[in-house]
């Protein structure tokens, strides 16, 4: 697996793609981070965000939703609550969520304020990996 990285996503419902890679970018919760071949060991806490896999001037993006990422020299393991490809996802159906997400923290009454942040934040991720992927 010269030059190549072996990117793996995994949710607890199952693998959601594995493949070789050339570059991998991921929302670490500290940040964004890209690893290439060859790169140090560490593990980190991934964010709510965008997951880009490059290869051979192809882009592949998902979805991630929280979890964790185990990065080494020839792999990337992706284990995630849930995660799903551009591809994937039902923009009309984040676009309800965000609204519901929406209603629910202009009634700021009886709501778990963190739990509607977060469905707040994964539907308008969900909304931008969408476009991202029309873009290339």
């Amino acid at each position: 697996m010269d030059n190549k990285l072996k990117l793996e996503i995994v949710t607890p419902h199952g693998p959601v793609w594995s493949g070789d890679v050339d570059e991998v970018t991921a929302s670490g919760s500290e940040g964004d981070f890209g690893v290439l071949p060859g790169h140090t060991d560490f593990v980190t806490t991934l964010k709510i965000g965008m997951l880009q896999a490059k290869s051979g001037g192809q882009q592949t993006i998902f979805f991630v939703n929280t979890g964790y990422a185990e990065v080494g020299a020839e792999k990337v393991l992706v284990l995630a609550d849930s995660s799903e490809r551009a591809e994937g996802i039902d923009v009309e159906r984040a676009k309800a969520a965000k609204e519901r997400a929406e209603e629910r923290l202009r009634k700021e009454e009886n709501i778990d304020f963190n739990r509607a942040q977060a469905a707040l934040e994964r539907a308008i991720i969900r909304m931008q990996v969408a476009e991202r992927k029309r873009q290339i």
